[in-house]
């Protein structure tokens, strides 16, 4: 077995030897000393990380002051309009604005290009970092500019991820950006930590991608390391280069973990060294003895070529394995695929089987934060020199991770190699990993070593009828199989892996494109708004009574953050929070947005003082409930409410939770939410995040009645909250309750939104 989790906590004692919490006598064997819990909970590396950059007076309830932040062009217009609505005045911290998703400038006439200037005119007024447009994807030029080992830093992209630089990244929605931008801090409450215990080494043909696909098979169902901090460590660490670690690290998101970090080494140093911060680097290591939270051990020798098939980066396979069950296991995909496509749309592998038995795709990407990274592509040059892509209907496109990384492969003659082959080469750009390029054709399969497989990640429309998907592989098999003309190939059956020459990094590209005015704010430089880039709607403070009507249920095992705000050419309106609100649900429940709508009408109407006349028999059945006789409705805040099954798996983008809002919603129900970032975003948008006891008895066009709902939040009784479903002259009780939530948020829900709870702040 390659990996295994531990039931329990484990000590690890001399960096080297685990033990399992049961017996922790054998700590006193291996010490001298009784194992002390509590002590040891401080000798991880993330505990000191996170004491260095905490603000509160004890550990458990941390608040967090972050050392640069970062957004790219679908993220960061949405964030600085929102805090300049807050009173921000200047960028506080290093704040780096990349242009990596909507580069192409492809959709929507001028608003993506509009964006950009935006982001250049917002980083001259208040001391920003702008990257241009193909200069570099996020994740890598935060690596190679401002990752350092002890750091921390904050994203508004769910891959934040620099552990293998000794950071702790932690990505998030916008709203949390926006309080580091106003001065105020993160508030969590102390993670458990959780042991990535890494030893052997990787086979030449086993790439980053492999380990990772394999690690987010082994805990994403279960949840082991969910909120938690993943902190590798073990010998295992040694035998990656850097280089290598940054691929894996970066998908540790696609665990639901909260963030990660690694143990650093002599490699570490020359990577920084290399990138000219060498005194970014410092030997981080977990204590003689440290307690963690739980332990996955991982022989890295055993790992083998993965592939990851739709619809989830967990849905993994040792490529052996799918070849030794392929119609079987592809007869099961294609369930799935018909459970994505609804009817609207048909999916097909089966007939994607060749007569030799080989599993034929039409596409291979090797691109982004994961796949962009220069050994990966100095791998696949190597596979493919002297050989051919063919001419069929495969194709290969390969997006080197930032102008520095192309040029070095460059002059190396690796991109030459690899258009030799038929590759084409392309710049640096996120497009293949939500959906806004190298959209393949219908019913195709695409291979690509990038971070997601969702549904429709890869541009598909079902509701068009046009549906295809993707599947998750490293760059080597990636490679292989491109190599053999597009037959599913794994990087085992070649024989050219692990010559990568050293790489040199030259800065001259960034130099010359990037501005660097962080310090440098000039608070008279105009903002430059594009016709499309809107103000958030006004919202009003939480009243004490609520009547939520539910508007969408969605049963699904897990509703990620793709099928609430479809990514893709939807990104563009991201600056419109109107525009981009109908899209809403838009692949997943088509009629949410109206039924949205209706119910935002009666809210208005009853804002605007008028009686809302098709509510009588509600508010008639709601005076029925003991202690609710004499409540008025104009007391009665009218919004609408989702049933959904662990929302917001994926993506941290914040508009998931805020196009909601903007069309009025009051609420999440579920009985619990996939990440914690999510349920932040619905907090810092005014929505609460109810879960719900036992199973949910009520329908689409329901109204769920929730008095004193204010009461609970000043309270801070969240525990029991009694709720009630008004359905055919009946009120029936129904039972919700609040996970903890800081003072703060409760401010926030009650007052709107986090624009006002801020604008509140200052009068």
């Amino acid at each position: 077995m390659s990996i295994k989790c531990y039931e329990g906590g484990v000590y690890l004692v001399n960096g080297t030897e685990l033990v399992p919490e049961s017996e922790a006598a054998k700590v006193k064997q291996l010490t001298g000393k009784d194992a002390d819990k509590a002590e040891a909970k401080k000798g991880t590396i993330a505990y000191n990380i996170l004491k260095s950059h905490n603000k509160a007076d004890n550990m458990d309830h941390l608040r967090i002051k972050f050392d640069s932040m970062a957004s790219h062009d679908i993220t960061f217009v949405g964030i600085i309009q929102t805090a300049r609505a807050s009173g921000m005045k200047k960028f506080p911290l290093p704040y780096v604005l990349t242009n990596c998703h909507n580069s192409l400038c492809a959709v929507g006439g001028t608003i993506n290009d509009d964006d950009h200037y935006f982001g250049l005119s917002s980083a001259k007024k208040y001391g920003g970092i702008y990257v241009p447009p193909h200069i570099a994807v996020i994740h890598q030029f935060m690596r190679e500019m401002f990752a350092g080992c002890g750091k921390m830093i904050l994203g508004s992209d769910s891959h934040t991820r620099y552990g293998a630089l000794g950071t702790m990244a932690i990505g998030e929605g916008g709203g949390e950006l926006v309080k580091q931008l106003l001065e105020d801090t993160y508030d969590v409450a102390y993670p458990g930590v959780v042991a990535i215990y890494l030893t052997g080494k990787p086979a030449p043909y086993v790439g980053p991608h492999d380990v990772a696909l394999a690690i987010v098979k082994a805990v994403f169902k279960s949840g082991y390391v969910k909120n938690k901090v993943m902190e590798f460590v073990g010998p295992g660490v040694a035998s990656m280069t850097t280089d290598y670690r940054n691929g894996v690290d970066v998908m540790t998101t696609e665990t639901t973990c909260l963030s990660s970090v690694w143990r650093t080494d002599a490699d570490t140093r020359a990577f920084l060294a290399e990138h000219g911060r060498a005194e970014d680097y410092k030997e981080l290591n977990p204590a003689d003895v440290a307690y963690y939270d739980g332990c996955v051990y991982i022989d890295l020798s055993k790992i083998k070529p993965m592939i990851a098939l739709p619809f989830h980066p967990s849905n993994g396979y040792e490529i052996s394995e799918l070849y030794a069950n392929l119609k079987d296991i592809l007869a099961e995909t294609e369930k799935a695929a018909a459970k994505v496509a609804g009817g609207r749309a048909e999916f097909t592998l089966l007939d994607k089987v060749t007569s030799d038995g080989k599993l034929m795709v039409q596409q291979g990407v090797i691109g982004g934060c994961a796949g962009g990274n220069y050994t990966n592509v100095v791998e696949a040059a190597h596979a493919l020199k002297g050989k051919t892509c063919g001419y069929g209907e495969f194709y290969l496109s390969v997006y080197p991770s930032s102008q520095p990384v192309f040029v070095d492969l460059d002059r190396k003659g690796f991109l030459a190699d690899l258009m030799d082959a038929g590759a084409i080469i392309r710049t640096a750009f996120c497009g293949p990993c939500f959906g806004a390029g190298d959209t393949p054709a219908n019913n195709a399969l695409s291979i690509r070593h990038t971070t997601r497989n969702f549904p429709n990640r890869e541009g598909s429309k079902p509701g068009n009828g046009q549906m295809s998907a993707v599947a998750l592989m490293d760059a080597r098999s990636i490679a292989a199989t491109a190599a053999n003309g597009g037959k599913l190939t794994s990087a085992e059956d070649m024989d050219c892996w692990g010559n990568v020459p050293a790489y040199n990094y030259d800065d001259k590209a960034y130099k010359s494109r990037v501005y660097w005015g962080y310090n440098k704010a000039d608070l008279d430089e105009p903002i430059r708004f594009g016709p499309n880039i809107k103000d958030w709607p006004e919202q009003i403070a939480l009243a004490d009574n609520i009547l939520l009507r539910v508007v969408s249920k969605i049963l699904d095992e897990v509703t990620t953050t793709d099928e609430l705000i479809p990514s893709g050419e939807t990104s563009s309106y991201r600056s419109n929070p109107l525009g981009l609100a109908e899209f809403t649900l838009s692949r997943r429940d088509p009629e949410y947005v109206g039924r949205a709508k209706e119910v935002q009408k009666l809210e208005k109407a009853r804002q605007a003082g008028e009686k809302v006349g098709e509510l009588a028999e509600i508010y008639a059945t709601i005076k029925t409930i003991p202690g609710q006789e004499g409540v008025k409705p104009e007391e009665i805040e009218i919004g609408s409410t989702i049933y959904a099954n662990k929302p917001g798996d994926g993506s941290a983008r914040e508009q998931a939770a805020s196009c909601q809002r903007v069309l009025g919603a009051l609420a999440n129900i579920t009985q619990e939410y996939a990440t914690k970032r999510y349920r932040s975003n619905c907090m810092n948008w005014g929505m609460i995040p109810f879960h719900l006891k036992g199973e949910p008895n009520f329908e689409i066009g329901d109204y769920i009645y929730v008095p004193g709902i204010k009461g609970n939040l000043d309270a801070n009784e969240l525990k029991d909250i009694k709720a009630y479903v008004i359905k055919d002259g009946k009120a029936t009780q129904i039972n919700l309750y609040i996970q903890d939530m800081t003072g703060n948020e409760r401010d926030i829900v009650k007052a709107g939104c986090l624009i006002n709870f801020n604008r509140d702040k200052k009068k």
